[in-house]
Formats: structure tokens, sequence, C-alpha cells
């Protein structure tokens, strides 16, 4: 297992008024990321984990705090990017988890659905989660300050690419990634999901990596 990341606090872009960006999930703002989280991805993930308030709960308490990038503004998160390396990512919460909180019998089926989402890193590649900000700072830059920083953390551990997956009913944050040099390499129709968790279609996109792109993030 990867040792966990410190913490670092990253800088702030001349087109963003305001926000600087940090790894790691900050103490105290668990739950916050978790509702951030949940109010981007809730459709996706809430046959597995519904209902709500539950869903937030367990997404806060299960968290790997070193597998986020934030931003944060007057001292609050407002947005979050999660990603995988090595087997973890910024959701945890093993089988166990889930079997413990939502019990045996509702709990089961719900595992099922979850391993139907799950998606692994191959060598040298890191995946990411999706990236959630909070509708008060959307326009303002922030995904795609994110997404840079990101970027840092693939470089600075040796990956070689990026991939991520982008659902149809989501253009603008398709159009985000292909900004930020991400290509859509294969697509997969989902129509079996589009009542369960809304969408009917998946792309995934890769962006190669180079070390240049850690030389661009000033550390504080």
């Amino acid at each position: 297992m990867e040792p966990m990341d410190t913490p670092k606090r990253g800088h702030r872009p001349e087109n963003v008024d305001g926000p600087g960006v940090c790894r790691g999930v900050p103490p105290g703002s668990e739950t916050r990321v978790a509702a951030l989280y949940w109010e981007a991805f809730g459709r996706k993930l809430g046959a597995a984990l519904n209902p709500p308030d539950k869903a937030r709960a367990f997404l806060a308490a299960h968290l790997h705090h070193d597998r986020g990038v934030v931003a944060v503004v007057d001292g609050e998160v407002a947005g979050v990017a999660g990603y995988q390396l090595n087997e973890r990512g910024l959701m945890g919460g093993g089988a166990g988890d889930v079997l413990s909180t939502y019990g045996t019998l509702r709990g089961l089926p719900r595992l099922t659905l979850l391993v139907l989402m799950e998606r692994r890193p191959a060598d040298s590649e890191l995946v990411m989660d999706g990236i959630a900000v909070a509708p008060e700072h959307r326009g303002k830059g922030i995904g795609s300050l994110l997404l840079r920083e990101i970027a840092a953390v693939a470089a600075d551990h040796s990956c070689r690419r990026i991939r991520l997956d982008v659902i149809d009913v989501n253009p603008r944050a398709r159009a985000l990634y292909e900004r930020h040099g991400f290509i859509a390499v294969h697509t997969e129709k989902t129509p079996y999901l589009r009542n369960l968790m809304g969408f009917g279609a998946v792309t995934t996109m890769h962006r190669p990596v180079t070390p240049a792109v850690s030389t661009n993030r000033r550390e504080a």
C-alpha cells in the first residue's frame, strides 16, 4: 500500500479570484466534501447508497483523505476532485462497511451495484473519480484549477496517463475535460442504467502526462 500523501498547498491561478488548491481533504471538512460529492454524483450513486442522509454520512466516514484535491475559498472547501492510485480512491468503504451500515439483506444488492461502478487503474495510470464544485462557485475556473492539480499529482507519481469516465448527460464536464487535453477513446452504451442511474452511455477519456506538468505548480 502506498504511504499517505502529506497535504500540500498549491497555487492561486491568475484567472481565478480567491480560491487556492491543496492536496488532501483538510481535517474537519469530511462532511462538506461528502455533501459536494453527493450533490454531483448522487443520482449515479443513489441506487447503491440511498437514502441521501445515510449516504452522505457513509461517504464522510470512509474518505481516504490523501486521494483528493480540494479548492478552498475563505477557509471552506469549494470544490473537490477525487482520484485513484494503487487501488485506493477518495471514496472508501469496503464490503464489511456497507453491510454494517445497511444490513446484510439490503447491503448485498448494494455491493453488486458498487462493484459494477468500480474502475481500477492500470499500471502507471491515475483514474479520476470526478469533479464536484459547489453551485455558488461554478463558472469561476475552479474545475480547471482542480484538473491542473490532478495532472501535477499524476506527474509526481510518475503516471503516464490520466483516465476518467464521463456520462452522456454531462456535456459540460466533457467540454471541460476536452479543453484540458482529454481525448475520448471509447463510448459504452448503457441503456439498462438510464432508469436506475440516469445515464445511457459512458465515455472513457485519456490524457497523457509528462513530467513537465508538475513544474507549473508552486509550493507554499
